[in-house]
């Protein structure tokens, strides 16, 4: 399959002239400037944040990406898309993703998060992309498989459902005489009478819907996912399967673009969504699933890489300290991303996804930041502080040379910054593939 759209592939972060694009003139094309804003429904109360933006000096476009990855449309009237690859990516592997986003979810609390984490354009034209390139499909697919676990967890949501049978020699419910008379008095079956009847039992609807997006699920995952490397993702598909060993996946496609969730199950609406964009990511057709091209289609997606981090740095804290971090305590207006409070610790954790920050830099609206978040009172009566004395802070960022592994607080000393009391920085590794 040729490709239907030119890709301009970059990194996180870059700046970079993309003169080619006026080297043939369209007409009645107006090129002008571009900005996408990454929305404030997906960043809770932070402003939207640029994805990329394009600015036209001295015939030449100048194209600044942000910390988002993805793929858009740079102008979809000449069939230019942008692709836009991770920053700490390299030669050497690439940041493990569905590890990081997988393991976050056993945590109630970071499914928010989650949920902000990626934006997609279902509504938009599709790009033509390599499938290797393709990070919508799986991220989907994790936080499903996570959300359907903690369904199968708390139990399979029983109902009345309609059911549609050919019964022998006997009678339940409405007769469907129509049916009765085409499937069996024309054809010489007199004892049959196709009958519907209402049931009750874990076959309906909803599970229906979710068993259908877990098998596109399952295939995508065998096609495409190295299972030894995300042996959790293999354990939760083996916890998933026997639950819904009963319930069909009989389900048609006018059912589906018109079933609607029950937000008295909070985990049922959004698998159920999330079902619903699987199965639209694929057509309803799991024949898509199988590997037929290097090639794939994708509708314009963008995921943020600070979200990720901030995943990845909540497992690391978690892993140790345990419930003694809060993720995301709000303090009126504002969102802190972390709070350690343990015996001989009381910190506030900041995250800052800057790939290019070094151990001996200093950036002072960071350290402004934390410092302010470190001064409110509510932190103060959290942590039970009747005198004036400081409130240690914390600055974690991604380093991918001399970044740690685990985070030890034993050794938070070495990290202080010279020049200034009780304010800590350190890099972290995030994990590779």
């Amino acid at each position: 399959m040729s490709m239907h759209n030119k890709i301009i592939s970059c990194s996180e972060h870059d700046s970079l002239e993309i003169a080619y694009l006026i080297e043939e003139e369209t007409p009645d094309f107006s090129y002008g400037d571009r900005c996408v804003l990454f929305p404030k429904t997906h960043r809770g109360k932070d402003a939207s944040l640029s994805c990329f933006s394009t600015q036209y000096e001295d015939k030449s476009y100048q194209l600044k990406t942000s910390y988002f990855i993805g793929v858009d449309w740079l102008y979809q009237e000449r069939k230019e898309a942008i692709q836009v690859h991770p920053k700490i990516n390299d030669e050497e592997g690439e940041v493990d993703y569905l590890g990081i986003i997988f393991n976050s979810l056993s945590f109630p609390d970071a499914h928010h998060a989650v949920e902000e984490l990626f934006w997609v354009k279902w509504d938009e034209t599709p790009i033509e992309i390599s499938q290797k390139e393709d990070l919508l499909t799986p991220l989907l697919i994790v936080e499903y498989l996570s959300i359907l676990r903690e369904i199968v967890r708390k139990g399979l949501k029983k109902s009345y459902y309609r059911v549609e049978k050919n019964l022998h020699s006997r009678i339940k419910g409405k007769v469907q005489v129509g049916a009765t008379i085409k499937r069996n008095i024309m054809r010489q079956r007199p004892l049959h009478t196709q009958c519907c009847y209402e049931a009750f039992g874990v076959n309906n609807m909803e599970n229906r819907l979710l068993k259908k997006a877990f098998l596109f699920a399952q295939r995508y995952l065998s096609q495409y996912i190295e299972m030894g490397q995300h042996k959790q993702l293999l354990s939760t598909i083996h916890y998933i399967s026997p639950a819904l060993t009963d319930v069909s996946d009989d389900v048609s496609l006018h059912e589906l673009k018109h079933q609607k969730s029950n937000k008295f199950f909070k985990e049922y609406e959004r698998g159920l969504k999330l079902a619903h964009f699987i199965l639209k990511r694929f057509g309803y057709n799991i024949q898509e699933t199988t590997p037929s091209s290097i090639k794939v289609t994708t509708p314009p997606f963008w995921i943020d890489m600070s979200k990720v981090f901030e995943l990845h740095v909540l497992n690391l804290l978690r892993a140790t300290l345990k419930e003694d971090v809060k993720f995301q305590f709000q303090a009126g207006q504002l969102s802190i991303d972390y709070l350690i409070h343990t015996e001989g610790f009381q910190i506030v954790v900041d995250a800052k996804y800057k790939p290019r920050y070094r151990e001996q830099s200093i950036h002072i609206d960071d350290i402004r930041q934390v410092s302010g978040y470190a001064r409110m009172e509510k932190l103060y009566r959290t942590f039970a502080i009747e005198d004036s004395s400081l409130i240690d802070c914390l600055i974690i960022y991604p380093d991918q040379e001399n970044g740690l592994e685990h985070i030890a607080l034993d050794d938070l000393k070495k990290h202080e910054l010279k020049s200034y009391r009780g304010i800590y920085k350190l890099g972290v590794k995030m994990p590779k593939i």
